[in-house]
């Protein structure tokens, strides 16, 4: 059994580049900018929440079984790094200097890959990734303290999400971490 206590400091904001409308547009981003990834984000907060549905039978007081519903994979993020590629991020093109009349409507909104990191202090091979996948900026709020830093907070929505485990190897030596990854019944994927 392992008991890890993990340390999170920040997380990377990455362009997804895929093969639809918002990957050709996030793909101008990185053009225009020279860059893939963004920035990095701080006080990450993410929720994933399933919808269960409750079947009871007539004549039972508790719920005989659960069903699975909808997953919706939201979060919220801090950054103490400003880019100008935000904007894009959260309107695409609505957010060129031209008139908002002259952009055809409707307009794409980039999509992004977010990986956080988390490292155990204890013990400098074990560590984890969470990747969230498909993430969309929802809201975007700015605030200019008088005498901290200047902080971007934003909210999103994502449509995948994963945990990448790794150990360090036995013996505690060096060498490269050791995936881990449960083995489900039927399923050909590997981690």
């Amino acid at each position: 059994m392992l008991v890890n206590v993990y340390n999170g400091a920040n997380g990377t904001l990455t362009l997804a580049s895929v093969d639809t409308p918002e990957g050709q547009d996030a793909d101008a981003v990185i053009e225009s900018y020279d860059i893939r990834t963004v920035g990095r984000v701080t006080g990450i907060e993410v929720c994933v929440q399933t919808d269960l549905e409750e079947f009871h039978e007539i004549g039972r007081r508790h719920a005989v079984s659960l069903h699975p519903g909808n997953i919706h994979i939201s979060g919220k993020v801090q950054r103490a790094y400003i880019n100008g590629a935000l904007l894009f991020l959260l309107q695409g093109r609505g957010s060129l200097p031209t008139e908002v009349d002259e952009i055809a409507n409707p307009y794409v909104q980039p999509t992004f890959n977010m990986t956080v990191e988390l490292s155990d202090p204890a013990f400098p091979g074990n560590r984890a990734a969470l990747e969230i996948g498909q993430v969309k900026f929802q809201n975007w709020s700015y605030s200019l303290p008088e005498d901290t830093f200047v902080m971007e907070n934003a909210t999103f929505r994502a449509i995948s999400i994963r945990v990448l485990d790794s150990q360090a190897p036995e013996g505690g030596g060096g060498g490269e971490p050791i995936a881990l990854a449960p083995g489900f019944g039927g399923d050909t994927a590997t981690a």
